[in-house]
């Protein structure tokens, strides 16, 4: 097995546009192109995570031997070519495919335009769930398991399934367009008010307000089916027929509605954007959840009683419904679950450079932190600070530089046990949408006015959404009803009910919270942090959500200071210095 090959993997021209660098079948780098773009879920060619992640291995593209991209032109071509015969989708839909089909295929050009050296390698196509498959298993602890993708749409499939042992992975199964459970949830998101891609974790959030009385009126949506899929009743959406418009090259990416008259025939008239949220539109959020995982441990169950295994390695967007999640080892006969941090269409870049590498016979090491990002050194703080020093001092602010990392992580814990929101930066930037203690805003989570002050003062953001523990690892079983791995923020679990009156900032209206469990090993300066806090407070976690205001999460120091500048935050962390707003200046 040849040990220097570079694979630069790719999710391009796609949503959550992003690279990673796998070398001798190590990670050495991935990000999200969105980070260096400012703005949200930048669909495109990744040129600037690329480039980052060649400075990051220190080689340039010229050394790269493989390019792997998670999308295949040939991948279920004579379903696709059915489909058009038969089905009659509108000439705009197909021209919207067509376009994007080639600028799929344009990536080699978009290669031979960026600097140095040219690259000289192998491009290479991965079927898209293949891509989610591989980036489920590899990255995972397990010897064995099955592997699950569950999506929207990627190479007119919306689901697939396989089975991994050693460096063997199979892709034994998929659910083809136009049946989709990520189409199912984006359409009802949409409806109910929350029009941009990505925002279903936000119906996720609302959920938990509602109740089942429009449950019998959701499941019409969906059926299930014997062999352990579903289908949709497709009078009820466009995405099939109808001219939807698809607007992502080079920027944020943006849907027309998904769902059809026969729909809002079916259950009232659709929420605007800023309606307010009505005790119908909760019961319909809740709806939606509960037969979203109807269906998924539908699918589940049937895997797990085919396979016989017990651990379940999971990707695609879906991966990223963590309410559903925290349920799989109750609702299903799996034992273990593991979620990798980009779960979604970004984790595909990874997925196809595994892909490749295992063609080889290689096999990756798992993944049990989430920090391939950019970090930045003591001098380049420093620089971006004294180059703000006028602006820092308008707003009224002490600036420090703490020579011992005790000292700091004391000071901090202090802070945020008197009650102040600390934005946190430090280390490498984390791979995947969580704040995972690299690039968070931290808070006390004993404070239950604190979630109305976060989201109206410095998030910006609707009331109903809730905030995540980032809790000790040793700990988790003492505060939580089950007992963990959750190093990346995608799984919700009970709160025991004796704990919940002492954090109720991050327990949610239904008593679950969104753990990140914290190693020691994965994240040294976050664990040494909440356990200050656990010292001072008898509360082994801090309230942890992402350090941006509607926007992506910060990546350069330079991001991180205008956010803190800008909003009520006070504290900001940046490495080893030290900002604090003063009280008069608040």
């Amino acid at each position: 097995m040849p040990s220097d090959l570079i694979i630069l993997g790719l999710n391009a021209h796609h949503a959550d546009a992003a690279a990673c660098l796998v070398r001798g079948g190590e990670l050495v780098a991935a990000a999200e192109e969105e980070r260096f773009r400012r703005v949200k879920h930048w669909a495109g060619f990744p040129s600037q995570a690329i480039a980052y992640c060649l400075r990051e291995a220190k080689i340039d593209l010229g050394d790269v031997t493989h390019v792997a991209v998670n999308r295949s032109a040939r991948a279920n071509f004579f379903r696709k070519l059915r489909y058009v015969l038969a089905g009659r989708p509108s000439p705009r839909l197909l021209a919207a495919k067509l376009k994007n089909r080639r600028q799929v295929a344009s990536i080699a050009d978009a290669l031979g335009a960026l600097p140095g050296r040219p690259f000289a390698g192998r491009l290479v196509q991965v079927e898209h769930h293949r891509a989610h498959l591989a980036s489920a298993f590899y990255a995972s602890p397990f010897a064995e398991s099955v592997a699950v993708s569950v999506d929207g749409f990627g190479d007119f499939a919306s689901a697939a399934w396989g089975s991994g042992s050693g460096t063997a992975l199979s892709l034994d199964g998929r659910i083809l367009f136009p049946h989709s459970l990520g189409v199912f949830y984006q359409a009802m998101t949409q409806y109910l008010g929350f029009p941009h891609y990505g925002d279903e974790y936000k119906l996720m959030g609302l959920a938990a307000y509602g109740g089942p009385s429009r449950r019998t009126a959701v499941q019409r949506l969906l059926t299930l089916r014997d062999d352990g899929g579903f289908a949709l009743d497709l009078k009820y959406f466009r995405h099939h027929t109808d001219d939807i418009s698809f607007e992502w090259p080079d920027g944020a990416p943006v849907f027309g509605p998904l769902y059809s008259p026969a729909l809002v025939d079916a259950l009232g008239p659709p929420r605007g954007p800023d309606d307010p949220i009505e005790e119908r539109h909760r019961d319909l959020a809740w709806a939606t959840q509960a037969v979203y995982e109807d269906a998924f441990f539908h699918l589940l169950q049937s895997l797990q009683r085919r396979y016989g295994r017990a651990a379940l390695a999971l990707a695609g967007g879906c991966a990223y419904n963590s309410v559903a999640n925290g349920k799989v080892l109750d609702r299903t006969g799996f034992k273990q679950l593991y979620v990798q941090p980009a779960a979604g269409d970004a984790g595909g870049a990874l997925g196809a450079a595994c892909a490749i590498w295992h063609r080889h016979g290689g096999r990756t090491a798992t993944m049990t932190h989430a920090y391939w990002g950019p970090s930045f050194s003591d001098a380049e703080l420093g620089a971006v600070l004294d180059q703000r020093r006028d602006a820092i001092a308008g707003e009224g602010c002490l600036l420090r530089r703490f020579d011992d990392d005790a000292e700091l992580i004391d000071a901090a814990a202090r802070a945020l046990a008197d009650g102040l929101v600390v934005g946190w930066f430090a280390g490498r930037m984390e791979w995947g949408p969580r704040a995972l203690g690299n690039r968070s805003i931290l808070a006390d989570p004993r404070r239950a006015d604190i979630k109305e002050m976060l989201n109206a003062k410095i998030k910006r953001r609707e009331s109903f959404r809730p905030f995540a523990p980032s809790v000790l690892r040793e700990a988790v079983t003492d505060w939580f009803e089950r007992d963990v791995d959750a190093p990346f923020m995608l799984e919700v679990i009970a709160v025991r009910p004796d704990r919940r009156d002492r954090i109720p900032a991050v327990t949610h209206v239904d008593g679950t919270g969104r753990l990140q469990t914290v190693e020691r090993a994965a994240n040294p300066r976050f664990h040494a942090l909440i356990a200050a806090f656990a010292q001072l407070t008898g509360v082994p976690m801090v309230l942890n959500t992402s350090f941006n205001e509607n926007e992506p999460v910060v990546c350069r120091p330079e991001e991180a200071l205008d956010c803190f500048l800008r909003t009520n935050m006070d504290v900001l962390v940046l490495g080893n210095y030290w900002l604090r707003r003063l009280p008069a200046a608040c």
